[in-house]
Parts: C-alpha cells; structure tokens; sequence
C-alpha cells in the first residue's frame, strides 16, 4: 500500500492523543487546574490534530459528514461516531477537572471506554480488508491499541506502567511482522486462485495488463525491499520501545521523559510507515508485484 503521509499522521498521533484521554479519564495522573489543562491540552492536540490530518487523504473532505451515516456497516463511520463521543465525554470531563476541581469519575470511565473504542475502530478498518492479507489479523487490532496504551502512559508521565507497556507493546510488534510477512503465501490467494485455472497448472501472467502506471499501482502497490524493510524495523523497534525504555530506568527528570517521548514518536511513525508499505494488496499480483 501507497505509505500516504496523511494517513500515518493521523493513525500515528490520534492513537497516542486518545491513548492519554484514556489514562487521563482513568483518574492517572491525578491533576486539576492548570496542570489538567496542560494534560488535556496535549491530548486534544494530538487526537484532534490527527483526525483533521486524515482529511487530506480524502478526494472530497467536504463530504466527510456523510461517513456519520453508514455507522451499521463502515468502521469509518463507527470511528468517527466513537472519536466525537470520546471527544465531548472527555471534554466534559476535563472541564470539571480545570474549572471546578471535580472529578466526575463516571464520566471519566465512559470517556477512557470511548477513547480506547476509537482506537480499536481505526485498527478495523484495516484489519477487516481481506484484500490485504498482513492486516486481516487480530493482531492489527492488538498493534494499535498497543501501542497508543503505551505511549498514553508515556504521555502521562507513568514511569512503571510505561515500561511494561512498551514491552508488550514491542512483542505484540514483533509477532505483527512475524504473522504478516507470512500472510499473504498463507492465504491462498495467487493467479491460480484468481483466475480459477489453477486445475490445469502454473498460472502466469502473459503480458502486464497494461504498460503504464494506473490508480490501483499508485495506491495499491507499493514495493519496499526486504533488507531495507528490516533496517527499518529494527530503527522502528529501537527508537519506539527500546530508547525510551532505556531512558525510563534512569533517574528522572523532566528532559529526559521529553526525549522519551520524541524517540517514541518517531519510533511509531517508523513503524506506521512500514505498516503501509509493506502491506500487500492482492491486485498487485495481477501486475506481477511481490515484496522483494
């Protein structure tokens, strides 16, 4: 799959956002004030920031309020009936804790539910596309929330929650990749079983079936070399669990949980990347297309 830049932003920054409003509606840390604006502040920025980042990948944003109506049969729409919810809970929520100094601790629970809801919603729209074999896993969902629980404890300043986290957080990534680099051979799903000729032997394509590029090369089919793939990974892994790790167990200070947080980061884009780009869609073996 095209890596497409919106996309990994939003997957990226709205899952470690929703992920502090999950641990933020869970009462942890326990602020008010000005210190729970500044908490509640981070979150927004990043739930919200990634949700508006993922308009750019639409071909007409401006009919983005239609998606509200398919709630019954599109995860999109479940998504964003989830994320507003989540939104307006937790806004509540944060209000009380800012203003009033009142923790309404039902209203935080629902919001926290709703958050990690979103989360999982945005993981199913991949992990339902049979098309694409390496996302039709429980293990895309479990990738997703993760990581965005991890990287919200990380937000949140929960040094030992943290820690455990990103280690499951780092095994459930490194049996994603595992499961998915075998997914697409396990499926079943080649030339033969496509043409349905495979009863008369070795399928193959006599001539591409057509010489230039087209939409479904452009989004669909996308190559990344298998040693820079695992260079990546191994860049992914490193900058997103093991750093950060790393610089959990030292002393604490303010800076070091800030440089945290960055190598997290960049770590979960890394790794979003390649969560696109080694996605294979089945149409591009029609095109002879296959991770090399």
């Amino acid at each position: 799959m095209h890596p497409a830049p919106s996309v990994i932003i939003f997957s990226s920054f709205s899952g470690l956002g929703f992920g502090l409003l999950f641990w933020l509606g869970l009462g942890i840390p326990a602020v008010t004030g000005w210190v729970a604006f500044a908490f509640f502040a981070i979150a927004y920025l990043f739930a919200v920031g990634g949700l508006i980042s993922s308009t750019f990948h639409l071909g007409h944003p401006e009919r983005a309020l239609k998606a509200f109506t398919q709630w019954r049969s599109s995860w999109l729409s479940r998504e964003g009936w989830c994320a507003v919810i989540a939104l307006i809970l937790m806004g509540l929520y944060g209000a009380g804790l800012v203003f009033f100094g009142a923790n309404w601790t039902l209203l935080g629970l629902l919001g926290a539910l709703f958050s990690l809801a979103t989360v999982f919603t945005t993981s199913m729209i991949y992990a339902q596309l049979k098309t694409i074999p390496r996302w039709n896993s429980m293990l895309t969902p479990l990738y997703f929330l993760s990581l965005s629980i991890a990287g919200g404890a990380l937000l949140a300043g929960q040094i030992t929650w943290a820690i455990v986290l990103l280690l499951a957080a780092g095994v459930v990534q490194i049996l994603t990749w595992g499961a998915g680099d075998r997914a697409l051979s396990e499926s079943g799903t080649d030339l033969e079983s496509a043409t349905q000729l495979g009863a008369i032997g070795k399928v193959r394509a006599f001539e591409p079936p057509h010489t230039g590029t087209n939409y479904l090369l452009r989004e669909f089919v996308f190559e990344v070399g298998r040693k820079h793939a695992r260079k990546l990974r191994i860049i992914a892994l490193g900058l997103m669990i093991v750093l950060p790790i790393l610089l959990l167990l030292l002393p604490f200070g303010h800076w070091i949980a800030a440089i945290a947080v960055l190598l997290h980061i960049a770590g979960v884009l890394a790794s979003r990347w390649l969560f696109f780009a080694e996605a294979e869609h089945v149409v591009g073996l029609y095109y002879g297309k296959r991770q090399a």
